[in-house]
């Protein structure tokens, strides 16, 4: 767990804004409460659950090892974003039980058809930022 005041600082490092609407996806026990709870405060709303119909700007996915392919978990991610949205896969820090390595979501993220963008150090989580390729206006024929 992190202060109150690390909690703040952290979303301000995720780039999430006061009207954005962020789904969770992968929440357990050792989850951040207090990264989640600055989160909710700063939308002034909770965070969407993974059977959510609605358009979401940023999906925030707790990602461990052994939680099964990241692959197939990312995929699930990007059906409600938005076209500029983003995900920040979190994963606990390294020499933490269920860390994942930084080559493992390198490898995921294009295959999901995501490019990684940033990562931040969140204490005991750590935050790969993906965003979805800019698409190319079609050309007339």
């Amino acid at each position: 767990m992190v202060a109150a005041a690390d909690a703040q600082s952290f979303v301000q490092k995720l780039g999430i804004d006061s009207d954005m609407v962020v789904q969770e996806l992968g929440w357990d026990d050792d989850t951040d409460d207090d990264l989640r709870a600055a989160v909710e405060e700063l939308i002034g709303d909770e965070m969407y659950e993974e059977d959510t119909d609605e358009v979401v700007d940023v999906v925030l996915l707790w990602w461990r090892d052994g939680d099964g392919d990241l692959v197939d978990a990312l995929m699930d991610a990007i059906g409600p974003l938005a076209d500029e949205g983003f995900v920040w896969v979190l994963t606990p820090k390294t020499g933490t039980p269920g860390h994942v390595e930084p080559s493992e979501i390198a490898e995921s993220a294009p295959t999901a058809g995501l490019t990684q963008t940033s990562a931040a150090n969140l204490g005991d989580w750590v935050g790969s930022r993906l965003v979805q390729p800019k698409s190319k206006p079609n050309s007339k024929r």
